[in-house]
C-alpha cells in the first residue's frame, strides 16, 4: 500500500512538474511576443530573479520599448523598425530599434541597454563631480546600468520631436555596499509652438508625478528646463517636461513605482499630438526652420548631454546606439535671425523664458 501511495505521489509530482514546465513555456512565448527581441539577461534568468529590482527594471524597459515602437508603427504603417540586438564584450548588451525614412517619422529610435562591468576612471570622475562618494577597491568600481532611451524626429515641422529616457544604476563599493539610483525624464521639442499640445504634454506628465507626490512635478519640471539649456545660445532645447537624476529615496520600491508611472505616460503624452498634426500642410520655409532647430538639438546632445558623454566614456559602448539621438538631417546657417513677431520668434521667446503650462 505504501508503495502504491508513493507511486501516486510521484505521478502527481511529475504531472505538476509537467504543468509547471508547460506554464513556463507559455509564459516565455507570451513574453517573447510582448517584446521587440529577447531580453539581454535572458528570459529564464529574469524569471529566476523576478523578485529582484534589477530584473523588474529590465522587464519594464523592455515593455516600454515595445509599447512605444508599436504605437509609432501604428501611426506610420508603411515603416518598420530595424531590430538590432548587440553584445558588449565587457558585459551585457542591448537592443536598438530604429525606424528611418517613414512617411511620418524621419528617424525614430528606441534603445534598451543592460550593461555591467567596471566603471572607467573618467566615468567615475564624472559621477564624483556630481557629489557621489565612490570608494573604489584597487581602483576598480563594479557597476550595472540599464535603461530605455528614445528620440523621435518626425518629418512634419508641426509634429514635435520627443525624447525620453529612464534608467537604473548600481555601483558596488570597496566594502561591498551598493549605491543605487534612478534617473530619467521625458521632454518635448516643437519646431513651432502649439499651446494646446504643450498643456496636454505637461498635464499628462504632471498626473504621472502627482500619483506619487504633488511636489515632484514642479521640482522635475524646473530641473528639465535647467538641464536642457544650451548655454552658448541662451535658450532651452525645447519646451521641457520632467527630468531627474540620482534619485535614491524614499525607498527603492517607491522610486521604481514612480519611474514606472513616468514610463507608462510616454505614449499618452506624445502619440495624440502626432495623430493631430501628422497630416498638417507645411511650407518649404517651415521645413527650413525645422532643420535649423534640429541643428540646436545636435549642439545640445554633443556638447552638454550627460548620457551621451557617459556613453562615449564607457569602454565597449556602442557608438551607433549612443548617436541614434541625432536627426537624419539638420542645418546650420550663418547668422540666421527670424523676423520679429513671426511664429519662429514666438517659439524662441518660450525657449528663452520657460513657461508654466499647467497652472
Amino acid at each position: 500500500g505504501a508503495l502504491g501511495g508513493l507511486g501516486l505521489a510521484v505521478g502527481l509530482w511529475r504531472r505538476q512538474a509537467g504543468l509547471a514546465a508547460a506554464r513556463e513555456d507559455e509564459e516565455e512565448k507570451e513574453l517573447r511576443q510582448r517584446f521587440m527581441a529577447p531580453p539581454v539577461s535572458g528570459l529564464r534568468e529574469l524569471r529566476r530573479r523576478r523578485r529582484e529590482l534589477r530584473s523588474r527594471m529590465e522587464l519594464l524597459i523592455m515593455e516600454t520599448q515595445a509599447e512605444v515602437c508599436r504605437a509609432l508603427t501604428a501611426l506610420d504603417p508603411g515603416a518598420s523598425f530595424a531590430v538590432d540586438s548587440w553584445e558588449r564584450k565587457e558585459g551585457g548588451g542591448g537592443i536598438s530599434c530604429v525606424l528611418q525614412d517613414g512617411e511620418v517619422f524621419e528617424k525614430a529610435g528606441v534603445n534598451v541597454s543592460v550593461v555591467s562591468g567596471l566603471l572607467s576612471e573618467e566615468a567615475a570622475r564624472q559621477m564624483r563631480s556630481r557629489g557621489k562618494s565612490l570608494k573604489a577597491k584597487d581602483g576598480k568600481l563594479p557597476f550595472c546600468a540599464m535603461g530605455v532611451s528614445s528620440v523621435i524626429h518626425p518629418k512634419n515641422p508641426h509634429v514635435p520631436t520627443m525624447h525620453f529616457n529612464y534608467r537604473y544604476f548600481e555601483i558596488e563599493e570597496a566594502d561591498g555596499t551598493k549605491q543605487w539610483w534612478f534617473g530619467g525624464g521625458t521632454d518635448l521639442t516643437p519646431t513651432y509652438l502649439n499651446e494646446e499640445d504643450a498643456v496636454h504634454f505637461h498635464k499628462t506628465l504632471k498626473e504621472a508625478c502627482d500619483k506619487h507626490d504633488p511636489k515632484l512635478y514642479p521640482k522635475y519640471k524646473k530641473w528639465c528646463d535647467d538641464y536642457f539649456y544650451i548655454k552658448h545660445r541662451g535658450e532651452r532645447r525645447g519646451i521641457g517636461g520632467i527630468f531627474f537624476d540620482d534619485m535614491d529615496s524614499p525607498s527603492k520600491e517607491e522610486v521604481f513605482q514612480f519611474v514606472k508611472s513616468c514610463a507608462k505616460a510616454v505614449v499618452p503624452c506624445y502619440i495624440p499630438i502626432v495623430k493631430k498634426h501628422r497630416h498638417d500642410s507645411f511650407t518649404p520655409e517651415e521645413k527650413l526652420w525645422q532643420q535649423l532647430r534640429r541643428g540646436r538639438y545636435v549642439e545640445f546632445n554633443l556638447v552638454y548631454d550627460r548620457g551621451t558623454k557617459f556613453g562615449l566614456l564607457t569602454p565597449g559602448s556602442r557608438i551607433e546606439s549612443i548617436l541614434m539621438s541625432l536627426p537624419l538631417t539638420a542645418r546650420w546657417e550663418y547668422m540666421h535671425t527670424p523676423l520679429e513677431s513671426s511664429k519662429e520668434a514666438e517659439i524662441l521667446e518660450v525657449l528663452r523664458n520657460p513657461k508654466d503650462w499647467v497652472h
